[in-house]
């Protein structure tokens, strides 16, 4: 039997809009999100943070402190890593995991047609289409006024 709730396609603009360093946001099925290209690759992220709420993608992309040895930084992933713009809490793009700890953003696939629109993939209601669409609604259904507890004047 198919899943009730399928992934469905939601068009979010085109794959040119999106440039590294920068966050496209759009909103989708009631969602706030955030559509980032890494590396050629596009990343949609729901516009909140797992420490306290914030709404993640006005922070900035950029890169991070990568480990060194002692008296020395090294800087890298540069245009990876999205900071929360209220505690600066850094999330890797590619995956949504937060650097220093176990909380990570909440993301959905993406894909981009031969035209280049770009699509978020999301979860909801099955709805099949009938396979001749109808022009006819008819009328309305009656409620049985019993079955509501109002009583018939």
């Amino acid at each position: 039997m198919a899943s009730a709730f399928a992934l469905r396609r939601h068009r979010v603009g085109r794959a040119d809009d999106v440039h590294d360093g920068t966050c496209l946001q759009v909103d989708v099925a009631g969602r706030s999100l955030g559509i980032f290209r890494v590396g050629g690759q596009f990343r949609a992220v729901l516009n909140h943070c797992p420490h306290e709420g914030a709404p993640i993608c006005r922070g900035t992309v950029r890169g991070t402190t990568l480990p060194s040895v002692p008296g020395t930084f090294r800087w890298g992933r540069e245009n990876e890593i999205l900071v929360c713009p209220w505690h600066g809490w850094e999330f890797a793009l590619d995956s949504g995991q937060c650097l220093t700890d176990r909380r990570r953003l909440a993301m959905f696939p993406t894909e981009v047609a031969d035209d280049g629109t770009l699509y978020v993939l999301m979860r909801g209601q099955a709805t099949p289409e009938p396979a001749i669409p109808s022009t006819d609604a008819g009328p309305a259904p009656r409620r049985n006024p019993e079955s509501t507890g109002i009583t018939p004047s």
